[in-house]
């Protein structure tokens, strides 16, 4: 189908939907895609190798967008993604949510099915629309191939602007097959929005004040953020503001890499699992939550915040101020311009509040020097099968400043959540806790490395999360990516197990135990580098020899522990089911 451009005055070029879709992505700056193409999108595939694009072949279209999440939290930048109709669409869900909830900025595009015969048993044609649309931050149906640039500048647009997230782009395909002649005008890019954040929004003054006038009388402050510190790139002023008053910083798990982790002030991952902050929390005056949605993990399923400590609430979504708990004062605002403002507000009283708090300030290096003490036996333990805290402590001596430890869900997530220490501000650790599947390690450590060449770039996953996503070693291998995957290889689905453990007992497990494989010897197969490591004296040899591998990936499979009471940091089944007298509901 051809279309007429109405305005005669233009130099046109006659161009199909799927050179236009190209065009405006490299007009965008996009980076690598992911995906795997079909009958719908072909036209864009030819337009993306004739222009030079990085497209890149994934075998499974969930790791393609887990992908291109890791690689958008670490460059910044929106990631890309793409599937045919019906199953390659579909496929999508659960990474897409995933980048929703965290707020990554991503755009999706997917086939659809030819208009003219939509509806009428055409191959594999679901009513993928429908499906999509809940699972992203905005679906966009493009109905006519002219209307094609100006629904990718909207799609960058919404993905960068407030919360980030992933937008798709529905493209029927008579719409990518189709052709009108496009003015050069037509792929103009507004350049705030190929980054987050496109926007930045200031907080309200008077909130400002009255926020100051709270911390001002405050004594036992305490910051807690989250991944919207990442989000709004607000490093500088978040350690800056903590400086300038002495307050401490505790970080949900999404939120590590705020501050250093080895910064005298942070005190850790408070919530479900924590080594100081939840003591902090418990006798703290005043909460300054920036960037945090205060969800379950964060607050032990909403009972570790005491109900009588005030609580200042900085975010860029209004409607998540109060969402979980009370709010004194709501700050609606970027992280960044929140934290400069209310700093500036303070300005008049900085030497006070460190004098008044330097006491408290100090107290947080000493508690965290006292926790890593009484942990020691565990972080440095010679079991076999090895204690999982012996291994990230491991990697704790062995990883770069600059180095990214990518963690998939549950098992391998929980332990890094709480013992990986990031050696500077910024997307050191980039866990998947929007949606906190399993799956991502493989997938998001290719993103990431992508992302950032050059840079030590570790993956950290649990045997039933490479079960998943195995064939991704292929892709891994044929781009000559020098990935590191630590395998914890428990022969189970340890989280799974844990908790059974913990809720009905020793021995009362059902459907969390794994085939014990050799993952070192797959890897081989794969033609990537595989080392088996049993025992813990044998890790850091076993590291170094992984990180100096730089032309291909290389997978440690690491067999940690059997015990399922050792497999997570610490398991409270009343954390986990919300109860009426002493009965579970």
């Amino acid at each position: 189908m051809t279309e007429t451009n109405p305005r005669p005055n233009a130099t046109p070029r006659r161009l199909n939907g799927g050179q236009a879709l190209a065009e405006m992505l490299q007009a965008h700056g996009i980076g690598p895609m992911f995906g795997m193409g079909g009958f719908q999108l072909l036209p864009f595939y030819e337009a993306a190798r004739a222009l030079g694009l990085k497209h890149y072949l994934i075998n499974d279209e969930r790791c393609g967008a887990f992908a291109a999440d890791a690689y958008a939290r670490v460059s910044g930048r929106p990631g890309a993604c793409d599937a045919t109709l019906g199953p390659g669409a579909t496929n999508l869900v659960t990474a897409l949510i995933e980048s929703l909830n965290a707020g990554v900025p991503q755009i999706a595009i997917v086939g659809d099915a030819n208009r003219e015969h939509a509806g009428k048993n055409m191959t594999q044609e679901a009513r993928q629309a429908e499906i999509l649309r809940p699972a992203v931050k905005d679906l966009l149906r493009v109905e006519s191939t002219r209307r094609i640039p100006e629904l990718v500048r909207r799609a960058f647009a919404i993905a960068t602007s407030g919360r980030p997230g992933p937008v798709v782009l529905d493209v029927p395909e008579d719409v990518c097959h189709g052709e009108f002649d496009f003015a050069p005008e037509d792929f103009r890019c507004d350049p705030g929005t190929t980054s987050i954040p496109a926007r930045r929004a200031r907080p309200d003054a008077a909130l400002v004040e009255q926020a100051a006038r709270l911390i001002r009388a405050s004594r036992r402050p305490v910051l807690l953020v989250g991944g919207g510190i990442h989000l709004s790139g607000a490093y500088a002023a978040l350690q800056a503001f903590a400086e300038a008053h002495n307050i401490p910083v505790a970080h949900t798990i999404s939120g590590k890499g705020a501050i250093a982790c080895t910064h005298p002030l942070s005190a850790g991952v408070f919530g479900r699992y924590s080594r100081i902050a939840n003591d902090l929390i418990a006798t703290a005056d005043l909460f300054i939550v920036v960037g945090c949605k205060l969800g379950e993990i964060a607050t032990k399923r909403f009972q570790l915040l005491p109900a009588e400590t005030p609580i200042v609430h900085l975010d860029i979504v209004a409607e998540e101020i109060g969402r979980t708990s009370r709010c004194d004062v709501p700050l609606w605002s970027d992280a960044r311009t929140g934290l400069e403002d209310l700093d500036a507000a303070l300005a008049g009283d900085t030497k006070a509040g460190r004098t008044e708090r330097a006491d408290y300030a100090a107290e947080v290096p000493v508690r965290m020097r006292k926790w890593i003490a009484e942990a020691r036996h565990r972080l440095e333990s010679e079991e076999a099968p090895i204690n999982m805290a012996r291994l990230i402590h491991e990697l704790n001596k062995a990883m770069p400043a600059d180095g990214i430890l990518v963690a998939d869900g549950g098992f391998a997530g929980h332990w890094t959540g709480l013992l990986f220490d990031t050696q500077a501000a910024g997307r050191h650790f980039v866990p998947d806790r929007g949606f906190a599947s399993i799956g991502y390690g493989l997938p998001g450590a290719i993103g990431a490395q992508l992302a950032a060449s050059g840079r030590q770039v570790v993956g950290i996953t649990g045997d039933g999360g490479f079960n998943m996503t195995i064939g991704e070693l292929e892709t891994a291998r044929r781009l000559g990516l020098p990935i590191t995957l630590f395998v914890v290889n428990n022969a189970a689905s340890g989280y799974v197990k844990a908790l059974q453990h913990a809720m009905y007992g020793a021995g009362n497990y059902q459907s969390s135990d794994l085939v014990e494989l050799d993952y070192a010897a797959l890897a081989r197969g794969f033609g990537c580098n595989g080392i088996r490591v049993e025992a813990p004296g044998d890790l850091a040899t076993a590291i170094r020899s992984a990180f100096a591998v730089r032309d291909r990936p290389t997978v440690v499979d690491v067999i940690v522990t059997r015990d399922p009471a050792k497999m997570l940091p610490a398991v409270d089944s009343r954390t986990l089911v919300v109860k009426k007298g002493d009965r579970p509901v």
